[in-house]
């Protein structure tokens, strides 16, 4: 799988661990070494990052003997180095989104298109509720591939009376994900001569299908084995949660408009259920970053309506210097180019939040005092705006690395992050100002999200374990 959070030997795993760093640096050079001996003497080219490690994470599969591979593209699908496989046992495409669209194409046809690349001649190949276009595509690379399509059912369908899946995974779109998992496991059952789960029938290319363009694969009695693997099911970065005493970190490596949109709906829900304190002091900070050739502003209006107080943008940099963090350092990016990006999201922030106050006649304008936000008198010192449902000032902050940011939003009352430097690092005046707001509140909960590089990095600030 990739990317990696936080070590790059996450992206192989045996048994659902990353393989160990003696392990990994073992097959590391013999692959290297092989690759070293036997490369063009003329061109004299090695393959870059991530086809090295496709080619290292076949070399290690096959070397450790394992039962099944589970292997996910990098990007797209027809052209992707993964797809190398010329007879898999079954291929799944999950829900599409607008992403990488320099490589893949600016539709979700296009992007259709580069993923059914996976399909294979007479391979089953499953698919979950797509838009109505888009899905017309998969069927059509599915015809032209002479490959068996079928849509999955709902996860509803899959429980038996009144009895509810647990899905170890929060949101509600994980929930399409699990059913694509359970037909995918199904598939290889099968393949392994397992009859509990009855044989799913091939449909004939010539069977008429009433108002479905792709047939709809037949939900089956789960084991008592499928339904603990949904319940206990853990992916780092996605929908996560972290209790800091009264700092929670709500972590989700959203970047498509689609997982943004379906990343609100879990914090607000996820926030919503969270005790009040008792005297409502209740703080919300948004940390983003974005990478690549995403378009921020569409991501960014989606997260308006959680009503931050602060928002916070840095680079993915763990720290001003990243000589040491070699596994999360992108030697494509400068710091300059990233913080000019994260300038840009800052300003992009600031003039939605004003068009936004514009449009909801319930939302005072902040009351401002030069650069500072004028306290309100009636509700203490812990709210910058006059009362309101939320304050919706949201300061917006641009710090040069990740530990800054983290740091400053905690205030020293999260115990894995030591407390921000005295020295006032960050002249705006918002964040002196916040720093009141954020050390006498109840309740601190920040969302961070817009890359999974900024949730890897933040991650091996906030459980340092994860680095061992």
């Amino acid at each position: 799988s990739s990317p990696h959070l936080v070590q790059v030997r996450e992206r192989i795993r045996i048994n659902g661990q990353p393989i160990s760093k003696d392990l990994f640096n073992k097959y590391f050079w013999m692959v290297y070494n092989r690759l070293e001996e036997t490369k063009d003497p003329v061109h004299a080219s090695m393959p870059a990052y991530f086809r090295f490690l496709t080619i290292m994470a076949f070399h290690v599969f096959l070397q450790e003997k394992v039962d099944l591979a589970v292997v996910e593209v990098g990007i797209g699908g027809t052209y992707d180095c993964t797809n190398i496989i010329r007879a898999p046992v079954v291929c799944g495409v999950s829900s599409l989104g607008i992403d990488h669209t320099s490589i893949l194409g600016d539709t979700m046809e296009k992007i259709a298109w580069q993923k059914g690349g996976i399909f294979k001649p007479g391979v089953p190949a499953f698919t979950v509720a797509q838009p109505e276009q888009p899905l017309e595509v998969l069927r059509e690379r599915a015809q032209e591939r002479k490959c068996p399509l079928y849509l999955c059912p709902e996860l509803d369908d899959f429980e038996e009376g009144c009895r509810a899946l647990e899905l170890g995974l929060a949101g509600a779109h994980q929930r399409s994900n699990a059913a694509l998992a359970l037909q995918l496991a199904r598939m290889w059952l099968q393949r392994r001569g397992c009859q509990v789960l009855g044989e799913l029938k091939e449909v004939p290319p010539s069977t008429e299908l009433v108002g479905r363009p792709v047939p709809l694969a037949p939900a089956f009695r789960l084991t008592d084995a499928m339904i603990q693997g949904l319940r206990d099911t853990e992916w780092l970065g996605r929908t996560q949660v972290l209790s800091h005493g009264p700092v929670t970190w709500y972590l989700d490596g959203a970047h498509t408009t689609s997982s943004i949109q379906a990343c609100v709906r879990w914090f607000r829900q996820a926030a919503l259920n969270q005790d009040k304190p008792h005297d409502g002091s209740e703080v919300r900070v948004l940390l983003f970053n974005a990478t690549g050739d995403r378009d921020t502003v569409a991501l960014l209006k989606l997260l308006v309506p959680c009503h931050f107080d602060y928002a916070v943008f840095c680079p993915n940099f763990m720290e001003v210097s990243v000589a040491n963090n070699a596994d999360q350092q992108n030697f494509n990016v400068t710091l300059e180019n990233a913080l000019t990006r994260c300038l840009e999201n800052q300003q992009t922030w600031t003039r939605l939040l004003e068009e936004k106050v514009g449009q909801d006649p319930w939302l005072p304008s902040p009351l401002r005092v030069g650069a500072l936000l004028q306290p309100a008198p009636a509700r203490g010192s812990l709210l910058l705006v006059p009362p309101a449902p939320r304050p919706l000032n949201s300061p917006a902050l641009v710090f040069p690395c990740l530990a800054q940011a983290l740091r400053w939003v905690a205030q020293g009352r999260d115990p894995h992050l030591a407390a921000p430097a005295a020295s006032g690092a960050h002249p705006h005046p918002a964040a002196s100002s916040g720093v009141v707001l954020l050390r006498e509140a109840a309740a601190i909960h920040v969302l961070v999200t817009g890359s999974l590089h900024l949730v890897g990095g933040a991650l091996r600030l906030l459980d340092p374990a994860l680095s061992q």
